[in-house]
């Protein structure tokens, strides 16, 4: 348990921040989740605007520290090719 002042506050800060990330990452899974349908579906066009739905909120959750900036990079990236491939 923490003992002085200023880690009490810090364990409360953290707390918030932790339910407040929790929530951008479920929101973001998500997203995901429906692009991988549209996907797994084989509707092109659906995938596609899924896709665009989700690339601002991948980038968002990126800025705000959820996850690493690479990391929403590359989730674009390999989900960009995977509905680029359902039209070929």
């Amino acid at each position: 348990m923490a003992n002085t002042t200023s880690a009490k506050k810090a364990t409360r800060k953290i707390a918030r921040r932790t339910d407040v990330n929790k929530a951008r990452r479920s929101r973001v899974r998500g997203f995901l989740r429906t692009v991988e349908e549209a996907i797994s579906s084989g509707d092109q066009a659906a995938a596609a605007a899924a896709l665009k739905a989700a690339q601002p909120e991948l980038m968002r959750a990126a800025g705000k520290g959820v996850f690493h900036a690479n990391t929403a990079s590359r989730k674009i990236s390999r989900l960009s090719n995977r509905v680029k491939a359902l039209n070929a």
